[in-house]
C-alpha cells in the first residue's frame, strides 16, 4: 500500500505572501522545508501538494508560470534528495464557488481517486483554517505548521485547537515519521 501525505505549498514549503508568488523568481523555500519533503521520500512517504492558486484566475500568472515555479521547486528539492510526486491545484477564484477550492475537499478527492488511497490514513498538514477544513472534509487527518502568515490567525482559532501543531515543517515531518513507526509495530 502506498503512504502518501499531502502538503499545503505556500507557507509550508515555500514563504507565503499576500501578494502572491507570481514567478520562479519570487518563490523561496522555507529553511528546513526541504530537507523535511526529502525525509518523508526516505521514510516511503509519496509527497502530494495541495494547494490554492488564484493568482491564476486572477490573472496574476499563468499556469505555464506556475509549472516553472515548481520545476524550480523540484529542481531546489532534488539537492535535497526528495522529490514531490505530484502538485494538485486550484487556480479558481473565490467566488467561483468550485469544489476543488480549499476548504471544500475536491483537491484532495481528485487525489485520492487517482492513487486509490483511504484518506483516513492520510496525513494533511497545512497552515491555513481553509487547510484543515479541507482535510476534514475529506476525512484526512490534519496537522498544523504555525506560519508566520497565518500565525495570528491560526493560533489560537477555536475550531483548530484540537489539530496537532507545530512551529515548522520539519518538526511536523517527524510526527507523521513517529506516528507511521508505530502504525507499523502495531501491525
Amino acid at each position: 500500500m502506498k503512504k502518501i501525505i499531502i502538503l499545503d505549498r505556500d507557507g509550508i514549503i515555500n514563504h507565503d505572501s499576500y501578494d502572491y508568488i507570481k514567478s520562479a523568481e519570487e518563490w523561496h523555500a522555507i529553511p528546513g522545508s526541504l530537507e523535511a519533503v526529502a525525509m518523508l521520500n526516505r521514510a516511503g512517504f509519496y509527497v502530494i501538494i495541495a494547494t490554492n492558486q488564484s493568482g491564476v484566475g486572477r490573472g496574476y500568472y499563468t499556469v505555464e508560470t506556475l509549472d516553472l515555479i515548481h520545476e524550480k521547486m523540484q529542481s531546489e528539492l532534488a539537492s535535497f534528495g526528495g522529490h514531490i510526486e505530484d502538485i494538485f491545484f486550484c487556480p479558481h477564484l473565490p467566488t467561483e464557488d468550485c469544489e476543488c477550492r480549499k476548504p471544500k475537499p475536491g483537491l484532495l478527492l481528485q487525489i485520492q481517486k487517482k492513487y486509490a488511497v483511504d484518506l483516513a490514513t492520510v496525513f494533511f498538514i497545512g497552515d491555513k483554517l481553509t487547510d484543515v477544513e479541507a482535510a476534514r472534509a475529506a476525512g484526512c487527518k490534519p496537522l498544523l505548521v504555525l506560519s508566520p502568515l497565518e500565525k495570528a490567525r491560526t493560533e489560537t482559532h477555536p475550531e483548530l485547537l484540537d489539530v496537532p501543531r507545530f512551529q515548522t515543517l520539519e518538526d511536523a515531518v517527524n510526527y507523521v515519521i513517529h506516528a507511521d513507526k508505530i502504525t507499523k509495530a502495531n501491525l
